[in-house]
């Protein structure tokens, strides 16, 4: 397509911008980078070292105007002003991921899910570089797609797509999607009707055909009520704990069964898997069935299920003190995922949860707080919630409003054998800069104790 002096405004100077911003003008865009914000510093000067114009504090609604196209970041909604604006001209509004993708040739493996997401995209990436394939990393991890499009070709870029990063996908597709799970977060963005956020993630599969696979979990309820009513162009996989027959992966005993059509089976005994839990034998089971769907041997897929060392702040284990766990999952920011973690820790628990709530319904987790949480520190501004559902449910519960106050209240609650589960089920916004900061105090604490 011929771009050259075309107007492209990227609306959002975060890493998916700067990204953009870096692709279009290497594309030949005369490009303006706008933020409602500051912008960093740093970003600032990557731009104007890429000789990028940007404004900041604001957007200036006819330079919006004069754009061809607008990237916008996906922390945007849809009904913002200036979207609204932009459409109303019949400018077109797309995403990064969609807009890197028109540069490439590569091959596409794409995740999402509302758990999990970044855990299997990163198992992936690390299978497929077992197995000697040039693969990056990129969407919600590290350098942003648009980025690495801009700075050399790859032969398969696997990327983690946020339902808010599918949202501005339209003529995307994906050579490889895998759905994980669907349940409720974020829908606040979506009208508070799950319907919306479910036909969001299955975004993942758009302009797929059979010669494109679709990974999903034939577990997930709100996955499979959708498919039961719709068909989808892509070769469907399943994976499932629960049922052996016509899966592409399946559970038989303590063995994860793989059983991909065309791929000779085989087993890897749950024990020898790297991460733990049940959450991540869902993960692995996806993983491999994405991976052997690409060629990938055996031999890479069984040896990165067994070493891989997992992400930070998901389910990773800090320090013990004393006899006592102190476990890392500041990246369970939903109730469900949450779930996994408690359900994950054998013994008893110190929970420390709390945050900006979503909405949460935490009457979901009370089997489980019943069998396991012997005592709860709400690590928030608001912990009216969950005081409501759980005083009178666990022995102690107390409010604490830094991480360090957070660690120390859970020390004093534990005892030798039990594990402190920083998984909060909540955003982190009401304390902490973001789920990383949130997870980084937490374990910058635990090892001064």
């Amino acid at each position: 397509m011929e771009t050259k002096g075309k107007r492209l405004v990227v609306l959002g100077a975060g890493e998916s911008g700067i990204g953009a911003a870096i692709l279009g003008a290497r594309e030949g865009y005369c490009v303006l980078v706008s933020d409602s914000g500051m912008i960093a510093d740093s970003r600032k000067a990557e731009l104007e070292a890429n000789a990028i114009a940007w404004e900041e504090n604001g957007h200036t609604l006819e330079r919006m105007l004069e754009a061809e196209l607008v990237v916008k970041s996906p922390g945007i909604p849809a009904n913002a002003p200036v979207i609204s604006a932009v459409r109303g001209r019949g400018i077109p509004v797309i995403g990064e991921i969609e807009f890197a993708s028109r540069y490439t040739h590569a091959k596409l493996v794409c995740i999402t899910g509302s758990n999990g997401k970044t855990t299997t995209t990163s198992l992936i990436h690390h299978i497929m570089l077992k197995a000697g394939l040039d693969a990056a990393l990129a969407g919600n991890i590290g350098a942003s797609f648009a980025r690495q499009v801009a700075q050399g070709e790859h032969a398969y870029y696997v990327l983690e797509i946020s339902s808010f990063q599918l949202d501005d996908m339209y003529d995307f597709k994906a050579d490889v999607a895998v759905l994980l799970n669907i349940t409720p977060d974020h829908l606040d963005r979506y009208e508070h009707q799950m319907a919306n956020y479910v036909r969001a993630k299955f975004r993942i599969a758009q302009n797929m055909t059979s010669a494109d696979s679709l990974v999903y979990c034939a577990d997930d309820a709100e996955t499979m009520n959708y498919l039961k009513e719709h068909s989808l162009g892509a070769r469907l996989l399943s994976v499932s704990q629960r049922v052996a027959s016509g899966q592409a992966a399946y559970l038989s005993g303590q063995t994860l069964q793989f059983a991909v059509p065309g791929v000779p089976p085989f087993g890897i005994a749950v024990d020898e898997l790297s991460l733990r839990g049940r959450h991540n034998v869902y993960n692995a089971m996806a993983a491999g069935v994405a991976v052997l769907v690409l060629g990938v041997p055996e031999v890479a897929v069984r040896e990165g299920l067994m070493d891989f060392k997992g992400i930070a702040h998901r389910f990773e284990f800090v320090r013990s003190v004393g006899g006592v766990a102190y476990i890392n999952d500041s990246k369970a920011t939903n109730i469900d995922s949450a779930w996994y973690g408690l359900d994950s820790v054998k013994g008893g628990v110190v929970w420390i949860a709390g945050g900006t709530d979503k909405g949460n319904d935490y009457r979901t987790l009370l089997p489980l707080v019943r069998e396991k949480v012997r005592g709860i520190v709400c690590l928030t501004t608001d912990s009216g919630k969950l005081h409501a559902c759980y005083d009178g449910v666990v022995p102690q519960i107390v409010d604490a409003h830094s991480a360090s106050d957070a660690v120390k209240a859970a020390q004093g609650m534990a005892k030798a054998g039990d594990t402190v589960l920083l998984s909060p089920a909540c955003a982190s916004f009401d304390l902490f800069k973001n789920y990383e900061d949130r997870g980084d105090q937490f374990k910058r604490c635990v090892m001064e104790l």
